[in-house]
């Protein structure tokens, strides 16, 4: 059975890019356009890693992280940053949030691979 990723970002074409190398690559892709779509999205859903960009709005990126991190259905799901935020500070946010990996936009498919394959577990 494939492994699920939850994508999220306000960007379409980010989305579609991460979906295509995911998909690609085996994993089935649930995808929400900022932090309080990706929340209903969840709505109790089998997910083994999540994708997120930081800035977004209505809920950016740090706040999902933490609202995912209260529930117990999702506390220890492994979260990758995906942004173009590369300053020491912002890195440090996410990890004190929960986040468990941090991927500068732009990346290589490969890249982003070798993140998802080191937090899922087969």
């Amino acid at each position: 059975m494939a492994k699920t990723i939850l994508i999220v970002d306000d960007s379409e074409s980010i989305r579609q890019l991460v979906s295509h190398i995911l998909k690609s690559a085996g994993y089935d892709v649930i995808e929400g356009e900022d932090g309080k779509d990706a929340l209903t999205k969840l709505a109790g859903q089998k997910i083994h890693l999540i994708i997120c960009d930081v800035n977004m709005p209505n809920m950016d990126g740090i706040g999902f992280v933490k609202e995912i991190k209260k529930s117990d259905d999702y506390k220890f799901i492994p979260i990758i940053m995906l942004t173009t935020e590369s300053q020491e500070k912002k890195k440090l946010q996410g990890q004190a949030a929960g986040a468990k990996a941090w991927v500068v936009k732009p990346f290589r498919p490969d890249q982003m691979l070798n993140a998802v394959s080191k937090l899922i577990l087969p």
